[in-house]
């Protein structure tokens, strides 16, 4: 499950977001989607399949807990029937989670929305980090080379003064 829950995520977000049309359409710049539904469904339906029955005892606390049973256990003592039922009851979970976080997350852009803009313009998305919020994401212009930003400092006082200690200026 551990492989799986690691390699599936990543080939979604490094390899399938960039072919798959509509997950081009996403402007998922944090691979949330990859990162949390990707490996949170797979993480459910993985626990549907190797769920053991001897763990399900714990989780649903009743008396006929051999009735729980993953998928793969299922098959390997003829109970199928009672695997694909646990199957179904992941699978109905993902759904569930989907449609609550669609539902919620569509309310609060929809508030959100009605004070500030959810998304800049054209025009700004262009000029950069720097313009925007007074920092750059990301320093990729050299190894260790210090960007000076026009925001880097505050009232021409720097950031993070330089503090030299007695010793170091007697030498």
């Amino acid at each position: 499950m551990g492989i799986l829950s690691g390699s599936i995520p990543w080939y979604s977000m490094m390899v399938l977001h960039k072919k798959i049309w509509l997950l081009k359409q996403v402007d998922d710049t944090m691979a949330v989607f990859h990162t949390h539904a990707v490996a949170g469904s797979l993480g459910g339906i993985l626990a549907g399949f190797f769920a053991n029955p001897k763990l399900n005892r714990i989780f649903y606390m009743v008396n006929d807990w051999q009735h729980y049973i993953g998928l793969a256990y299922g098959l390997q003592n003829g109970r199928t029937a009672a695997g694909l039922k646990q199957m179904g009851v992941q699978l109905l979970g993902i759904l569930f989670v989907v449609v609550l976080n669609v539902f919620v997350t569509s309310a609060i852009c929809l508030l959100i929305r009605l004070v500030v803009p959810l998304r800049l313009t054209d025009e700004e998305l262009q000029t950069g980090d720097d313009a925007i919020h007074g920092e750059e994401a990301y320093a990729l212009w050299g190894d260790g080379e210090k960007y000076e930003s026009k925001h880097s400092s505050l009232h021409g006082v720097e950031e993070f003064p330089q503090v030299v200690s007695k010793e170091v200026e007697m030498a």
